[in-house]
C-alpha cells in the first residue's frame, strides 16, 4: 500500500508544467510588488484601510471572506469548478497577488506547493501564511490532502484567520471574533445531516474513485470500500492495477455499495468506464468536487454534499453536479 510520501512525489511529477509555469512568475514577483501594472500583470490590491487576504483554494478564501467581512479584500487563487485544479499554473499575476498579501491560508499536504514559492521568492515579514495542514497538525505521511471535506477543519481555520486579522487589524478585533462566532454557529446545520445520516445509515458501503470527499464520508458513518491504491492512481494520474480495478467494477455490478462518489472535476477514462458500470446496475450516483462550485458558501456546499449522499443512499437519487 502506497503512503502519501508517494503520493506527493507523484503530486510534484504531475504539477511540473505548472511549476515551470511559476518559475518565470516568480522572477516577476519582486516586480510586481513594487509597480503592478509595469510588468503587465494585473494584481489584485485591497484598497485604503482593508487587509489583502488570499485563499489558495475558494473554499478558504470563503472562509476569510465570512470572518473579515467588509475590512478585507479576498482573492481566491484555484476557484474554477469546471477544470481539474491539479493542472493549475500560476500565472504573474497570481504571484504578484500573493506577493503583497498580508494575509494567506493555504492547504498544504503537497496540494499547493506553488504557493511556498511564491512566499519563498518574495519574504515579507509582514505576511501571516496559515497552512492549515500544520494548524491541524496533520503529518506528511496523511495520504488525502482534501482537508476542506473534515468537519473540524474549517472551525480551526475560522479561529486562526480571525487570530491573524485581529494581529493585523487590532481595531477590529470584536468584529472578528464576532463574525468567527458566526460562522461556527453557521455550521451547526451540516452537522445536524451529517449525525443525522449516521444514526440512519452508519456502516453503508460506498464506492469512490479519489478520496476527495472521503473525510465527509468518515463523518457520516459511511465506509468506503474502494482500494486505497486505486483511489490514490486515479488521484495521481497513474493507472490503476488491474485488479484495483476489477474489484471496484465488482463493487458496483455486485451491488456492494449504495452509492457511487466521483471527482466530478477529473472525469478521465476510468472513471467514465465506472460510471457506466454504475449505471448498467442502477448504482446512483454522487458528484464531489475539490474547488467549492459558484453560488455557495462552505457550509451550504458541505450540507449539499451531504444531501446528496443522502438522496443516493434512502432514495436512489443521483446527483451529479451540484
Amino acid at each position: 500500500m502506497r503512503t502519501f510520501v508517494a503520493t506527493r512525489a507523484a503530486a510534484a511529477r504531475r504539477a511540473s508544467v505548472r511549476l515551470a509555469s511559476l518559475q518565470g512568475s516568480l522572477a516577476l514577483a519582486a516586480c510586481l510588488a513594487l509597480a503592478a501594472s509595469g510588468c503587465g500583470a494585473t494584481v489584485v490590491t485591497a484598497g485604503r484601510g482593508r487587509i489583502l487576504a488570499v485563499g489558495a483554494e475558494n473554499e478558504y478564501a470563503n472562509v476569510i471572506s465570512q470572518v473579515g467581512g467588509r475590512y478585507v479584500k479576498v482573492a481566491a487563487i484555484m476557484d474554477n469548478p469546471n477544470t481539474d485544479p491539479h493542472t493549475f499554473e500560476a500565472s504573474p499575476s497570481v504571484a504578484g497577488t500573493v506577493s503583497t498579501a498580508q494575509l494567506v491560508v493555504q492547504n498544504g499536504l503537497g496540494y499547493d506547493d506553488f504557493m511556498t514559492r511564491i512566499e519563498a521568492a518574495a519574504p515579507s515579514s509582514r505576511r501571516v501564511v496559515i497552512d492549515v495542514q500544520h494548524l491541524l497538525r496533520v503529518p506528511d505521511t496523511q495520504w488525502n490532502p482534501h482537508l476542506w471535506y473534515a468537519p473540524r477543519t474549517m472551525p480551526a481555520v475560522a479561529a486562526a484567520v480571525a487570530t491573524a486579522l485581529i494581529r493585523l487589524s487590532p481595531q477590529h478585533a470584536a468584529y472578528f471574533r464576532a463574525r468567527a462566532r458566526g460562522f461556527d454557529a453557521s455550521l451547526r446545520p451540516w452537522y445536524r445531516a451529517l449525525a443525522a445520516f449516521r444514526r440512519r445509515y452508519a456502516g453503508t458501503g460506498v464506492a469512490t474513485t479519489e478520496p476527495v470527499a472521503d473525510y465527509m464520508l468518515s463523518a457520516s458513518g459511511a465506509r468506503v470500500l474502494t482500494p486505497q491504491s486505486l483511489q490514490l492512481d486515479i488521484m495521481n494520474g497513474v493507472d490503476p492495477a488491474p485488479q484495483a480495478v476489477s474489484r471496484e467494477d465488482a463493487l458496483l455490478a455486485r451491488g456492494q455499495v449504495r452509492a457511487f462518489v466521483y471527482n466530478r472535476q477529473v472525469t478521465d477514462l476510468i472513471t467514465q468506464s465506472f460510471l457506466r458500470v454504475a449505471a448498467a446496475h442502477r448504482i446512483p450516483v454522487v458528484g464531489v468536487y475539490e474547488t467549492m462550485p459558484r453560488g455557495y458558501d462552505y457550509q451550504r456546499w458541505m450540507l449539499a454534499e451531504t444531501a446528496a449522499l443522502r438522496a443516493a443512499v434512502a432514495s436512489g437519487r443521483s446527483t451529479q453536479t451540484l
